[in-house]
């Protein structure tokens, strides 16, 4: 959420930014906090002036019975009922102009950074770094669930049937390569000084609206039914939402966190012959990192996370590249985004295996997340990024690593994980 005094002091800044991000049916929301806000510090004010008023005529009262002058003291006892009953008006108005400002305030974008380019979706997204040579073999390169089930490691028929399209079975070698790259994926964090973490896998409705956008919320999380819950779409979620109205140490920063977690997704809107298999599913599982930090470090940190995510997945010889997100393509709380894609050679491009993330103070605003300096407490910044999220970066995986008889070669970092197996062979 938008710091209020930007929207008082600089509304055309506000526009501006909201222009740029494509969202004009939102241009209204910044006049309208404007005139809220100016109605919400009026009624305040007044409210104020009122009780500063009662409490010196409850004095007066006193002093007054004290001398006998009944009739006296009676005029003033109304005219601190008359005050009392206006108060309670004003608190009243107070509240429901409170309500309709957060509402608008809470669809404001956050403001992007200078160096977030221009577009109105994710078309106009740009790539920026490369890294590792992007090969095409001489072989026909199977499709991904072709290569799974040839493994002997994937149904999807089973598991439309238990529980509909978008979920899957992983079985054999394939399901230990999956848990492997986890858990590969969680010491390669806590080598580079991450603590490890396992968070609630579900949150209250309150963490929700404090870490997305409303639009994002619709379009992702599963509601649990008959109770304030939703099923977590990231451990992101739960993860900031740890730290809700709470002041950190300033010794302690930055926070380095990194958690595992299995993650659900409506996938709204979903569809397309890429999303047969598990490319585009409800459920995956996932190793991210999040980091709380000083707003003048979050920049950096920025950079460190997403450079994180290229060492990664260049430790499994995936080739990757960074594709910076443009303004139309920002979720509403981010300051800037960039993907991180690996190559693949089956489709000869690269596609989407994870995220890095700059908030700014968005979501520490909405939850109250704080850390104390001498002049007071200030507001965190927060970042998220992937570090990996299979089953889709098996795609990416697989792809990178099949040879012409079918069998995958494991890359020397997961060997152990994989109890010293080097290759998976198809079943013959």
């Amino acid at each position: 959420m938008i710091d209020i005094n930007i929207i008082r002091t600089n509304p055309e800044l506000v526009k501006e930014n909201i222009k740029k991000k494509f969202q004009d049916k939102k241009l209204p929301f910044v006049d309208e906090v404007i005139k809220l806000d100016n109605k919400i510090r009026a009624l305040k004010q007044e409210g104020d002036s009122l009780r500063a008023a009662r409490n010196t005529l409850s004095g007066k009262i006193g002093l007054l019975m004290r001398e006998k002058k009944l009739e006296e003291a009676n005029e003033v006892k109304a005219t601190v009922v008359k005050n009392n009953e206006r108060i309670a008006e004003i608190e009243a108005e107070e509240a429901v102009f409170s309500e309709q400002l957060k509402k608008r305030m809470m669809a404001i974008p956050n403001i992007i950074a200078d160096d977030v380019p221009i577009g109105k979706d994710d078309s106009e997204n740009v790539p920026r770094e490369y890294f590792g040579e992007a090969k095409v073999p001489d072989f026909e390169i199977p499709y991904h669930a072709d290569i799974m089930e040839k493994l002997s490691g994937l149904d999807l028929d089973s598991a439309r049937r238990t529980s509909g399209n978008g979920f899957y079975y992983l079985t054999g070698d394939i399901a230990r390569l999956h848990s492997s790259i986890l858990s590969y994926a969680r010491d390669f964090m806590i080598d580079n000084g991450f603590t490890y973490c396992v968070p609630p896998f579900m949150i209250r409705s309150d963490v929700v609206n404090g870490v997305m956008s409303f639009e994002e919320m619709e379009n992702m999380m599963y509601k649990i039914e008959g109770e304030d819950l939703y099923l977590i779409g990231t451990s992101e979620h739960s993860m900031i939402g740890r730290f809700k109205d709470t002041i950190v140490k300033e010794e302690s920063l930055p926070l380095k966190l990194t958690s595992y977690s299995p993650c659900f997704r409506k996938e709204v809107g979903a569809h397309g012959i890429e999303e047969r298999g598990v490319y585009r599913i409800h459920q995956f599982e996932k190793q991210e990192m999040i980091v709380i930090c000083k707003p003048e470090e979050s920049m950096t940190w920025y950079n460190k996370m997403w450079q994180l995510s290229v060492e990664f997945f260049r430790s499994l010889d995936i080739p990757v590249r960074t594709l910076e997100c443009c303004s139309g393509d920002l979720a509403d709380l981010k300051v800037k985004s960039c993907d991180v894609e690996a190559w693949s050679p089956r489709q000869k491009k690269y596609f989407e295996v994870g995220s890095c993330s700059n908030l700014g103070d968005a979501q520490a605003r909405r939850l109250g997340i704080r850390y104390k300096t001498k002049n007071g407490s200030v507001l965190a910044h927060t970042l998220n990024n992937t570090v990996v999220a299979p089953p889709r970066m098996l795609i990416a995986f697989l792809e990178n690593n099949i040879n012409a008889d079918g069998s995958v070669n494991i890359p020397k970092a997961l060997q152990t994980y994989m109890g010293g197996k080097q290759k998976i062979e198809p079943n013959k």
